[in-house]
């Protein structure tokens, strides 16, 4: 299973495994990473799995559509790195991937 890095606001680490075809989001649940919300369960609808994505990174994830652009624009401390966790579906590629858990919004 490909391994994630999760940072939390104050720098502490989670690397976790993440199953192929889960979301972002949802090995963050899954594994008590701090930070992650997700109060809509991963249907883009809250944007409380707001991510900043390592910029080496971001060129192997599927661009933002539409409706994530949206939901970000009502986050705080809006990047070009900024995701929702809930739209980036894990794959082998990802192995490695590490991401920022914004302070909270919420």
């Amino acid at each position: 299973m490909p391994k994630i890095t999760y940072i939390e606001s104050n720098d502490t680490r989670h690397v976790v495994e993440v199953r192929i075809g889960q979301s972002l989001m949802e090995g963050a649940i899954r594994n008590n990473v701090p930070g992650i919300e997700a109060e809509c369960g991963g249907a883009c609808s809250c944007g409380t799995c707001h991510v900043y994505v390592d910029p080496q990174w971001l060129e192997k994830l599927d661009a933002q559509d539409e409706t994530e652009r949206a939901l970000l624009e009502f986050n705080e401390d809006i990047r070009d790195n900024s995701r929702l966790a809930c739209q980036i579906r894990i794959t082998e590629a990802l192995d490695g991937l590490i991401v920022q858990v914004p302070e909270s919004e919420w």
